[in-house]
């Protein structure tokens, strides 16, 4: 869990960056408000759907990684009940 963690945190950042460097792209670029506004739009929806994109995939693994523990509980409760004398 420790890596998703970290690479969360790199994604994140790697968006953001680039969400920040696309706005001042376009705001400093000479065209008409109107045409600014449909671009900011737009890049909205892309870093909207790349964050929902990823917010999936780590939902997902941390879903993987909730069953495995879910699994290895469950060995070791066996475990234990099998081992106790009687």
């Amino acid at each position: 869990m420790e890596n998703s963690n970290s690479t969360v945190k790199v994604v994140g950042a790697l968006l953001v960056g680039a969400a920040i460097g696309g706005a001042l792209g376009i705001l400093l670029a000479p065209a008409k408000g109107s045409d600014t506004r449909k671009k900011m739009v737009g890049k909205t929806d892309d870093l909207n759907e790349a964050l929902h994109e990823k917010f999936k995939s780590l939902l997902d693994e941390v879903k993987k990684e909730v069953e495995i523990a879910r699994e290895k509980a469950g060995h070791l409760i066996l475990d234990g009940h099998t081992k106790q004398p009687k």
